[in-house]
């Protein structure tokens, strides 16, 4: 069982940057894949990033290639999403996952789900 709780939300003007974390509990954060989706109001949950269990590969949606960076601490069960330069369209609710295949990008392979924390850019 991996319990994860994000952190680091907040509202941010157009061009500034946050740093989201998710701290997981249980002994077997490092056997997982790690990934962050985003859901909008009326839009679906879509894949922003993934990170291998060894931080060796990672992978970004197009929409956010060389914005922001995933990372990930085994030692400190935790995984990081560093966003830059943030556009009104990052505007979502920000869900830290675990599980999957580092080339999948559904969310019907997510073994366990964060709760979420909110991201606002303002224009």
């Amino acid at each position: 069982q991996v319990q994860l709780v994000e952190s680091g939300g907040g509202l941010v003007q157009a061009g500034g940057s946050l740093r989201l974390s998710c701290a997981a509990s249980g002994r077997t954060f490092s056997n997982y894949v790690m990934k962050w989706f985003r859901q909008a109001p009326g839009k679906e949950r879509d894949l922003v990033a993934a990170i291998s269990r060894s931080r060796g590969n990672t992978q970004y949606a197009e929409s956010v290639k060389g914005r922001f960076t995933i990372s990930r601490d085994n030692a400190k069960n935790t995984v990081y999403l560093q966003m830059n330069s943030l556009k009104p369209e990052d505007t979502a609710v920000y869900y830290c996952a675990a599980g999957g295949d580092i080339y999948d990008s559904g969310s019907r392979t997510i073994a366990y789900w964060g709760q979420g924390t909110q991201v606002t850019v303002s224009s």
